[in-house]
Order: structure tokens, then sequence, then C-alpha cells
């Protein structure tokens, strides 16, 4: 499995809003500064990188000015995706930029997915990013997604976007640092399960509810992605983004971590 996670040459790298952001929904700068860092040196070194990024919903009500324990309706969190998307974007494309690399902006809803045509279009725009050298960014269309034009979160998005570009890895950084056998949270006896071979009805029992309050997830929601990646092939790992570094340690194979390994067809 070591050698598996580093001879992966695409990779797609997902980050949720709690990674990406303080506890005011302000952007981590030193953190995201840190990713870009990282993920640069991973092209660098000859591989292709996809990320899929949160945060566009809390950056850009923290950027209006939204009040703490606002109740917030529907239309106001489309709108401040408008917002926050632009921030995202800008701050990726300057930081990007640094270091000699392009990015390009992908925003999807589950329409586009469901219709045949409308994702193939989408299979081939990733495609030719990649051939050209550019990291794509994407990103659930936050703006004009309804509940059923929803992915469900970036969780889900990103194992789709894993098999939309033929990824070899998945890595979804988090707020902890892998898959356990019960809510280290509530239960300091929590085991780590560092593989995962098949999703068994038992571990979906223990993946539990919701994630943090600034994310849309939780390890129900990364399990449920694990299974979609595994099923077309692709690997999947659950990391902690408290260090954006851990994803050199994950392509070393010596991360702490959960690997959620994809059955090699006979």
């Amino acid at each position: 499995m070591k050698s598996k996670l580093s001879d992966a040459t695409r990779i797609v790298v997902k980050v949720g809003t709690s990674t990406l952001t303080y506890s005011t929904g302000l952007i981590n700068i030193r953190k995201v500064e840190s990713l870009v860092r990282c993920l640069s040196d991973i092209q660098n070194s000859g591989k292709q990188v996809v990320l899929v990024s949160s945060g566009a919903v809390s950056s850009g009500f923290a950027k209006i000015g939204f009040p703490i324990g606002h109740a917030i309706t529907t239309e106001e969190k489309q709108a401040a995706a408008a917002v926050g998307q632009c921030e995202l974007i800008n701050m990726y494309d300057r930081l990007f930029s640094a270091y000699g690399h392009k990015v390009g902006q992908v925003l999807l809803t589950k329409d586009v997915i469901d219709d045949l045509v409308r994702r193939q279009h989408a299979e081939v725009t990733l495609k030719i990013l990649l051939d050209m050298g550019c990291i794509p960014i994407i990103n659930e269309n936050d703006t004009v997604s309804s509940e059923e034009l929803r992915f469900g979160g970036n969780d889900t998005l990103s194992a789709i976007v894993a098999e939309l570009c033929e990824a070899d890895l998945l890595i979804n950084l988090s707020d902890i640092d892998g898959f356990f056998d019960c809510d280290p949270r509530t239960n300091q006896s929590a085991k780590l399960i560092e593989r995962v071979t098949e999703i068994t009805p038992e571990l979906e029992a223990a993946a539990g509810g919701a994630g943090t309050g600034r994310g849309t997830g939780g390890m129900i929601a990364k399990l449920k992605a694990a299974k979609m990646a595994n099923a077309c092939g692709v690997d999947m790992v659950i990391a902690n983004g408290k260090e954006p570094e851990i994803l050199y340690d994950i392509l070393d194979g010596t991360a702490k971590c959960t690997v959620f390994e994809a059955k090699k067809e006979n």
C-alpha cells in the first residue's frame, strides 16, 4: 500500500471549511499558504493535482459581515457563496502563481453530473486543464444550487471528481486523524483504523453524524465518499489537515491516517 500511494500520479485533494477557515469564518492564511506550497511542490514532482476546495460560503459571510448567530436563509447562503468564491479563487490564483502554477476554476452542480452530455463536457474540461499543466480548483456551485441540485457536500463531490478525472488517489483532509472505531471526540479509547479494505455495515454504524458547525459533512459523508471512490478503483485517504505538510507523509506512506483501499480487478 505504501508504494501504491507513492506511485499515484493523479491526485485529488479535498479540503473542508474547518481546515481552511478560523471559527470566525475568515480564511486561515497561514494554513492556505502552506497547502498551496505543498500542492505546488507535489505538482513540481511530476504528479497532477486537482483541488476540491470548500470555504466559499463561510468566507463570504465573513466578508459581508453577517453577525454571529444570524438566522441564515438559503438565499443569503447563495449570495455569500458568490462573494466567497471570488475571495477563494483570487487567493488561490495569487498563491499558486507565486510558485509558477496556473489554476482553473470549475463549479459543478448535481444536474451537470447526472446529465450524460454535460458530464462528458466536465470530464473533457478537466482532462484539458490537466494536460495543459493547470491545477483545477473545484467547488460546488452554491450560488445556484437548490436542494435537488446539491451533491450533499464536497466529500461526495470529491469522489465524483476523482472518477471524472480518473484519479489514482483521493486525499480527504479533515479535522480528524482518520476513521476511528468510535467517535474520538467523546470516547478517549477510540482506536484509529489505519486500513480499510471493505466498508461494512459495522463501519457505517461507527461513522456517526455530522462534523463541525462550519462544515456540511461528517464522518458518515466521508465514508460514503470512500465507498464511491473505491467503487471506481480509486484509493482514498482520510487525514488531519491541521498541518498540510501531512500530504508529503501520505505519499511517503508514513502518515497517521486511514487508507480506504480499492479492490483490484481480476
